[in-house]
């Protein structure tokens, strides 16, 4: 795929932030902006991501799955010293 560079000012505090996610996921830093860049701009609103979220939540099969796991993870409860 073509690609095209640019150059943009971004505060210190904000390289350093994409620098430890990009380490996280092994990626490098253009990379990890790129990725991030693309999912944003397929994005058009938060509206219509809470949009989407809520069709999602409004399936009754998608909402008990996720009644069960929180329920199911309040239960495991603290188990304090006890490695998983």
């Amino acid at each position: 795929m073509p690609v095209k560079k640019l150059a943009i000012s971004v505060p210190e505090d904000v390289i350093r932030a994409v620098d430890r996610a990009a380490a996280a996921r092994r990626v490098t830093r253009s990379r990890f902006i790129s990725d991030t860049l693309r999912v944003v701009a397929r994005a058009r609103t938060d509206a219509e991501i809470r949009a989407r979220v809520d069709r999602v939540m409004a399936d009754v099969d998608v909402a008990a799955e996720q009644r069960d796991t929180a329920l199911a993870y309040q239960r495991a409860g603290s188990r304090r010293g006890i490695g998983w």
